[in-house]
């Protein structure tokens, strides 16, 4: 992959996690914090997250996917490169805002880990009571 080429960017965040996201004209080789996709999370559901975008605009196989990771846990990392491939494709081609904006593609979930509260387990969860 030539880093000169030029490429769409585009910042994604889920969670506690960001990704900043490349894509670059390609055969669809994605890679994450310098290693193959497969090798930092494995073969499974995370994978179809990670291509909804590009399978919901049928550019599966069009680019290359460079994403460099940080923070939170796998899956709030996986929706974070999701949020952000999402993103480069809008660089490419205004025209798919509206098939992505459909699917839900666009918006970051705002949803984050709530604060523990002082006497209590975690955030909501109490002490057992005993009556006797």
């Amino acid at each position: 992959m030539d880093k000169q080429s030029s490429y769409s960017y585009g910042t994604g965040r889920r969670k506690c996690a960001v990704a900043r996201v490349r894509l670059y004209p390609g055969t669809g080789i994605i890679t994450v914090n310098d290693k193959p996709f497969e090798k930092t999370y494995g073969a499974g559901s995370f994978r179809d997250t990670v291509l909804q975008p590009l399978a919901v605009t049928d550019t599966l196989g069009k680019f290359d996917i460079l994403a460099k990771v940080s923070g939170g846990g796998t899956s709030g990392q996986v929706g974070a490169i999701r949020h952000g491939i999402s993103r480069a494709l809008l660089k490419v081609d205004e025209d798919l805002r509206a098939v992505l904006r459909g699917q839900g593609l666009l918006t970051r979930d705002s949803r984050i880990k709530e604060r523990q509260k002082p006497g209590l387990r975690r955030a909501r969860k109490r002490k057992q009571y005993r009556k006797r």
